[in-house]
């Protein structure tokens, strides 16, 4: 019953039509109905939401899953999948023909086997048949791998529906009617396991798309938390604690150079299959630093080999240091010395350091070689690994030589996470904490909640580090070369580079602290201004302290810089234009927004008060 699915099935549900009043079903036009706009911001802020997961229809026969599901999917700008159409598809037959044919029970297994298959495809828009529901099995997958979605019909509505058709098999009886209320009373109790229920009546059907995404919007938080079950104008503000599952994998949207994020717990040991099956028969230069060796250079050499893919190691001198003329020197010509062809790969093992430096490798050597990021440490695997900015840095400044060159895979496997001494742990989750204060304040709620369950390890740290993941591909897939609201990234970037490379980038002052303290100083910056809410920047800087992250200059240790070294390294940042200071700042929690021409003046008799303050 399951073969692979026919292109021409596929695209007959992707219908594009040039005209945006119209909707293609089945070959039929019909006119959308007259509606108001709809809310592009509260969709598109749903399928950043729903991550990797889909959206799927429950309910019964004549209940307009796939009416209603056509016109959410194309509100949403996901694929809209037809789970019956599918069936027919792998089965050559139409489902009448495989309940007469086969029976119900063999119907329900395919059905089962084929939903579960679907369900990796996500994010979509998946309409499911009125008994699919019913298997245990199928309910525990869309609980992993979807958010379900019951649309609830009376009775009446449904016979009045299901009278136009005849093709419902369940429904050949001589009571047609009787049969439909032993079918709801049988399925409602189940159905209502589904998280979310939307009730279908007969009003418009954007009317029902509309009161889906107002209810997903409200019951899905920020941070992907699904909320208990809760019907359309009634949402409850829990949050759920995820749960474990399988790998989370993120899409780094870049067109033909898209690449995916995968999530999870010893994911390394999966290191050499993706390798194979990514670049067949291609030989790899493996990058890491002594210390990242020593700890998890086993594991990837293991699984590479188990894979067949013959690997060159190189091991630098962990540290900053290293991100250096001297030592991109040393990486390239080791590459060179590996004979390492245009087709074959580099690999970085190890953090932001190592990300940065082979990846900057990986651009020059033969003209561009692609790369894979394998990040070990938070702060890489939340930010560095993700986007393709690599770099060495400059007596001047930090990451001033560098290029753009995106990754084509990056494994960021999470029990690396638990080799890391604290203070690097501590320095990576400033960058976590930077999602939310720049854009989504209700993933700085859940943080302030769910802190410690991040530091302590488990599902809170998987899905902190998936949101985080999330949200920086987003910002990279619109603007890929920091053109426009990439820069956004840079929040407490600005003060923090300027300290980091004022401390001799010797490992005296981690990149981590360095942006939490940036954060803490562009938020108060931005409260002088007049721009932000005190009480903003006071649970900004509170909660930062509250895990040990540095928010005041008297938090270093060593002797502070002095205000002209700070205010040179300022002038020497990447986001300076035509000599005119450029900063992210905040006007709220979760709104952070670029400041083009801040006044040099101000910047310097803020940080003179902060430095006597020390």
């Amino acid at each position: 019953m399951e073969k692979p699915r026919a292109d021409d099935a596929r695209l007959s549900r992707r219908v594009v039509c040039g005209n945006p009043r119209l909707i293609v079903i089945q070959n039929a036009i019909h006119p959308e109905p007259e509606t108001a706009p709809p809310d592009r911001t509260a969709a598109g802020t749903l399928v950043g939401r729903l991550g990797v997961r889909s959206i799927v229809l429950v309910g019964m026969m004549g209940a307009g899953k796939s009416s209603v599901g056509r016109r959410l999917a194309a509100r949403l700008g996901l694929p809209f999948v037809d789970a019956d159409n599918e069936i027919e598809a792998a089965a050559g037959m139409t489902i009448p023909d495989i309940f007469a044919k086969h029976g119900e029970p063999y119907f329900r297994t395919g059905e089962a086997r084929v939903i579960a298959r679907l369900l990796d495809g996500g994010p979509q828009v998946l309409a499911t048949g009125g008994g699919a529901f019913m298997n245990a099995e199928t309910r525990a997958a869309i609980a992993a791998k979807g958010v379900a979605v019951w649309l609830k019909a009376e009775a009446e509505t449904l016979l009045r529906r299901i009278k136009r058709r005849g093709d419902r098999p369940l429904l050949m009886t001589d009571d047609p009617a009787a049969t439909l209320r032993n079918l709801i009373e049988e399925r409602y109790p189940v159905y209502a396991d589904a998280r979310f229920t939307v009730h279908s009546r007969d009003v418009p059907h954007e009317k029902i798309v509309d009161e889906i995404i107002e209810v997903l919007g409200d019951g899905i938080d920020s941070a992907g938390g699904v909320s208990p079950p809760q019907t359309s104008g009634k949402p409850s503000a829990m949050t759920v604690q995820p749960s474990p599952r399988a790998p989370t994998v993120v899409d780094v949207a870049l067109g033909e150079r898209a690449y995916d994020i995968v999530i999870g717990r010893d994911v390394l040991a999966s290191l050499g299959a993706r390798v194979a099956a990514l670049r067949p028969g291609a030989r790899v230069a493996l990058v890491t630093d002594a210390n990242v060796a020593g700890l998890h250079l086993g594991t990837a050499r293991a699984s590479l080999a188990a894979a067949g893919v013959d690997a060159v190691e190189v091991v630098v001198a962990p540290g900053e240091g290293s991100k250096s003329w001297r030592g991109i020197e040393q990486v390239c010509e080791a590459v060179i010395a590996g004979r390492i062809e245009r087709r074959d790969l580099v690999i970085a093992l190890g953090g932001g350091v190592i990300g940065d430096l082979a990846g900057f490798a990986a651009a020059l050597v033969k003209r561009g070689v692609d790369y894979v990021q394998v990040p070990t440490t938070l702060l890489a695997q939340v930010d560095s690994s993700v986007g393709g900015k690599t770099a060495i840095d400059s007596p001047q400044g930090k990451n001033l030589i560098g290029s753009f060159h995106q990754p084509v895979l990056v494994l960021a496997d999470t029990a690396a996470l638990d080799t890391l001494p604290p203070e690097q742990f501590r320095a990576g989750y400033a960058e976590v904490v930077k999602y939310g204060l720049l854009g989504d304040a209700g993933f700085f709620d859940w943080l302030e909640a769910n802190w410690q369950e991040v530091f302590a390890g488990g599902p809170a740290r998987e899905h902190a580090i998936a949101v985080s993941c999330r949200a920086k591909a987003a910002i990279v897939a619109r603007d890929e070369r920091e053109t426009g609201d990439r820069a956004l990234l840079n929040l407490g970037h600005t003060f923090g580079h300027a300290f980091e490379a004022a401390a001799g980038f010797g490992g005296e002052l981690l990149h981590g602290d360095a942006v939490a303290l940036g954060m803490a100083l562009a938020f108060e910056f931005s409260v002088r201004q007049g721009l932000c809410p005190a009480a903003d920047m006071e649970r900004a800087v509170a909660h930062l302290a509250r895990t040990g992250l540095p928010v005041r200059v008297g938090d270093l240790a060593g002797e502070a810089p002095g205000v002209d070294l700070l205010m040179d390294l300022i002038a020497q940042d990447k986001k300076v234009k035509r000599g005119k200071l450029t900063f992210i700042l905040v006007r709220a929690l979760g709104d952070a927004f670029v400041a083009d021409d801040v006044d040099p003046a101000a910047i310097r008799a803020f940080l003179t008060e902060k430095l006597a303050a020390r």
